[in-house]
């Protein structure tokens, strides 16, 4: 899995430490087994518009993307043993509970991962 960040369209940083599952075995796993993220963490999972939290023990907020990085919808604090997701999904963003309002993500709001520097 690699290492990078998320940023808005205009250059912000919105969450500085992002992993990204993007093979098949990466996005199965996903934080299952891991522990909880913290507020500057998050983990983007390609080709998924739905995601659970079952065997989970800590609530999650989420940000389905689609095909051209757009938040398609917003999902605060989604709660163990629970399912989530977006028809027009391409990717999920999962965040620490709080994350999406202390960042003030929209609706709309135009996200880039890029790998950090090694």
């Amino acid at each position: 899995m690699k290492l990078g960040a998320v940023y808005e369209e205009g250059g912000r940083c919105v969450v500085s430490r992002v992993w990204r599952a993007a093979s098949a075995p990466e996005r199965m796993r996903g934080l299952l087994g891991r522990p909880p993220l913290a507020h500057d963490e998050g983990m983007l999972i390609e080709a998924c518009g739905m995601v659970h939290t079952f065997g989970m023990k800590y609530r999650l907020d989420l940000a389905f993307l689609d095909s051209l990085g757009r938040v398609c919808k917003l999902v605060h604090e989604l709660r163990p043993a629970r399912c989530a997701g977006s028809f027009r999904a391409k990717s999920t963003l999962e965040l620490a509970p709080g994350t999406l309002e202390k960042t003030r993500l929209r609706i709309g709001d135009r996200l880039n991962w890029q790998e950090a520097a090694t």
